[in-house]
């Protein structure tokens, strides 16, 4: 059986992850830890959380809209090894980083920011060294939100398990499953690889996420 060839995507985003779904009859992009996808098409946007928070927007009159999946650096008291100052700077960069680079690219393809729209998912306690993590993503997104005047419409966040997500940009629609046992253990060492990475990104210069 021939191959189903996908529809082209916008150029940055050329490296997520893209499958033909036939149980949905759609194209899937998953996207992992530091990732956002953003599109005009009918296309579906997929992503596991832990302790990381993705922020579902779109523009609710064109449908144009994706998803973000972040986490931000340890907080102060966390690590010794920086500056106070530095890691609430690279903390309050990150989290921007991944709010800014969604909600921007979104307009670019003809969004208009009073059409906006939000979801928020994630911030699980999935890993016992990391049992503040989550509440400080979910903490952080939903203060984001406030601050910016977007309108939030619903959330689905903390808890003890995983989530996966699955996000219709064009209808605004979520499907969310919790995960009990499923991967766990794999989630929780791709977040502990994910953590260690940004937490070594310095400050100084542009931090660049996705």
């Amino acid at each position: 059986m021939p191959t189903r060839s996908l529809p082209s995507c916008l150029p940055e985003f050329s490296r997520v992850n893209r499958r033909w779904d036939r149980e949905n009859g759609r194209v899937i992009a998953t996207i992992k830890p530091g990732e956002y996808y953003v599109t005009r098409e009918q296309e579906i946007i997929a992503t596991v959380l832990g302790s990381c928070v993705s922020a579902c927007i779109r523009d609710k009159v064109n449908g144009v809209g994706g998803m973000n999946h972040f986490m931000l650096p340890e907080s102060t008291g966390q690590r010794q090894s920086q500056a106070p100052e530095a890691i609430i700077g690279n903390s309050a960069r990150y989290g921007n980083y991944a709010m800014e680079h969604l909600i921007n690219t979104i307009l670019q393809q003809g969004g208009a920011r009073g059409n906006l729209e939000v979801k928020v998912f994630g911030g699980g306690r999935i890993i016992s060294s990391m049992t503040g993590i989550g509440r400080n993503n979910v903490e952080f997104v939903l203060d984001y939100i406030a601050t910016e005047g977007l309108q939030l419409l619903s959330s689905d966040v903390g808890g003890d398990y995983p989530r996966k997500v699955l996000y219709f940009p064009w209808s605004g629609r979520v499907r969310m499953k919790k995960i009990r046992n499923l991967h766990g253990e794999t989630l929780a060492r791709r977040e502990m690889r994910y953590r260690s990475e940004i937490n070594d990104v310095p400050v100084e210069g542009d931090v660049e996420l996705f």
